[in-house]
């Protein structure tokens, strides 16, 4: 709820992904931000951003690409690379468009301006195989799809431009020029925090299908000087439907650049081929729909050609100017992220003294797969987290104590979950392995409830922290049932669970538990979850790739982590409370 949906990996279906974020995430969000920070200052130092830059966000577009598809066409998908100190360091995947050679991609990506440097970028644009695409484009090995062409430019090239964007020609992969093209539009980012959040509904649409009735969704997009459509956003398909109502959506007024700024209001019935039909169409400005809003009136769709008045009309059902803080607005004032582990000592790890066993201590000191995810992770949340104090478990051992536990303290201790920073997590992982025998089954619900009591203790006390519960395993849990209950309790809550999978168990079964394809979990209760809390990634299908397991897993947390704060209208803190420390309230209770 509250964001634009930009996926269009399955043709906009399920309408995943976006939310007016972009692509990149780190200190081009942070621009205008005042105040110290130890997080915000070890991101910026330790992505070398000393100096002025001006973010920008880039938008694109390409046109006649190859066709590398027999019976339709390719379904392109953009790659941005920025070129340091001789490396590609990948910066962002665009959403795929399905059978397109002229595709106008949604998602944008987030870059800062150096006046002072040569900022190389590299475009790569490939064709992504029908059976891939289930499976998110952060997931995709680019070796496994057909390469489309290439491009490179200076950033300075593109922003020197009259109107900010430059047309480049693609080449192949030896170099030698295509016929196709991409353009590459930049603008630079507003430090304006409003935003529009607006239901639509549809009456009388026309019946685009035979045997039933149209799949009908809608992409708004603002109209430059030129009368070039750019892609804002999209809402999600409501199913055989002529009368649909669908979720709100937010745009920024860096979306729609002003409310005088034109935009395009575009009704298509979803097709399953990409090939979505256009059910009529609409020219608007944001004034213009607080218009429709206030006078309880609708606006006529028209046909693309002609401008001949189609059957149906768009209403709005809720039109709410607000503020819309960012990630580091709330972080940079107080705010905590909180982060928790649990590790999985179930005996299909195998026996820890050999060095087949996933939780085999390496004498040369090189990390196994637990303490590779523990540091990982560790390592970026500890800066948001003021106390380093960590509250650490494992499930499904024989425990000293002679019963086999589901959540144990880490530390050994019987009234205090906590260790202390990232050299106390890995301490107590490493002790645990010789005190305790593992067992099994595989069970997550206990950690997961556990979790969730901190997490609901701690907001009766403040609303300032959040919690990242990061779940590692080498198998399929037990409690399925069990474990989408407690997920679904704790989607109430600051918390967000991340889950690694390491090993080489087939983890299809776990995918259930990550909402990334648009359908939320549902309680034995019938419940449904109040938002996507979950991020699973399994390492053997991340490893060898561009995008690291750590990236996977935390690449969602700041917009969950928005979601929370912004459907409960918490905000950042005021600027003369943002440096006093947070309320201490009493420990929460232990096993």
């Amino acid at each position: 709820m509250g964001g634009c949906f930009s996926g269009d990996v399955r043709g906009g279906k399920e309408a995943v992904g976006g939310g007016g974020s972009g692509m990149g995430r780190g200190p081009a969000a942070a621009a205008g931000h005042g105040g110290a920070n130890e997080a915000v200052d070890h991101f910026f130092q330790g992505h070398g951003l000393r100096g002025l830059y001006t973010p920008l966000e880039l938008s694109f577009t390409a046109a006649k690409l190859r066709n590398m598809d027999a019976l339709s066409k390719s379904d392109p998908m953009l790659v941005i690379y920025a070129k340091r100190d001789g490396r590609l360091e990948e910066i962002g995947r665009t959403e795929v468009i399905l059978n397109s050679l002229e595709p106008l991609w949604i998602t944008k990506a987030m870059i800062n301006y150096q006046f002072e440097m040569v900022q190389p970028l590299v475009f790569k644009v490939y064709d992504i195989d029908t059976k891939y695409h289930n499976t998110p484009v952060k997931m995709l090995n680019l070796a496994q799809q057909d390469f489309l062409g290439e491009a490179c430019c200076n950033l300075s090239e593109i922003v020197t431009k009259f109107n900010h964007s430059l047309t480049l020609n693609l080449r192949s992969g030896s170099g030698h020029a295509l016929l196709s093209t991409m353009t590459v539009h930049a603008e630079e980012t507003s430090s304006s925090r409003m935003a529009v959040e607006m239901t639509f509904h549809c009456q009388n649409l026309e019946n685009k299908d035979t045997f039933s009735l149209s799949d009908p969704f809608l992409r708004i997009s603002r109209l430059s000087e030129n009368s070039a459509a750019i892609p804002i956003c999209k809402t999600e398909v409501v199913m055989n439907n002529l009368n649909p109502v669908w979720r709100p959506i937010t745009l920024t007024s860096q979306q729609y650049s002003s409310k005088d700024n034109p935009l395009l209001v575009e009704c298509f019935d979803f097709d399953d081929s990409g090939n979505h039909e256009l059910i009529g169409s609409l020219q608007t400005t944001i004034s213009q729909l607080e218009n429709l809003y206030n006078s309880k009136t609708g606006a006529n769709f028209y046909s693309n050609k002609g401008q001949k008045k189609m059957k149906g009309q768009l209403f709005l059902n809720k039109f709410h100017e607000k503020v819309q803080h960012t990630f580091l607005d709330y972080i940079s004032s107080g705010f905590e992220l909180n982060f928790m582990v649990a590790v999985d000592f179930t005996a299909s790890n195998g026996d820890p003294r050999t060095p087949q066993s996933l939780h085999y201590i390496d004498p040369s000191g090189r990390p196994n797969s637990y303490q590779q995810a523990i540091l990982g992770v560790s390592e970026v949340l500890q800066f948001y987290d003021s106390d380093r104090r960590f509250p650490a478990w494992g499930f499904g051992a024989k425990i000293p104590q002679g019963f086999i536990s589901h959540c144990f303290n880490l530390n050994a201790t019987t009234n205090d979950c906590e260790v202390v920073g990232v050299d106390g997590i890995m301490s107590a992982y490493s002790s645990t392995l010789y005190s305790v025998a593992l067992a099994g089954p595989t069970l997550f619900g206990p950690v997961v409830t556990k979790a969730a009591e901190i997490a609901n203790h701690a907001v009766q006390y403040s609303n300032n922290k959040y919690f990242v519960l990061l779940i590692i395993t080498d198998g399929v849990i037990t409690d399925v049932q069990e474990t989408k209950d407690a997920i679904v309790r704790a989607s109430d809550l600051p918390l967000s669970i991340l889950i690694v999978g390491v090993g080489a168990a087939d983890f299809t079964q776990m995918r259930i538990l990550d909402a990334d394809f648009g359908k939320r979990l549902e309680s034995s209760t019938g419940r449904i979850a109040t938002r996507d809390i979950v991020q699973f990634v399994p390492v053997q299908e991340v490893q060898g790739g561009t995008v690291t397991v750590v990236q996977s897993l935390l690449e969602e947390l700041p917009g969950q982590f928005l979601e929370y704060m912004r459907t409960r209208d918490i905000k950042p803190l005021p600027p003369q409370h943002a440096s006093a420390p947070a309320f201490s309230a009493p420990p929460p209770p232990q096993l």
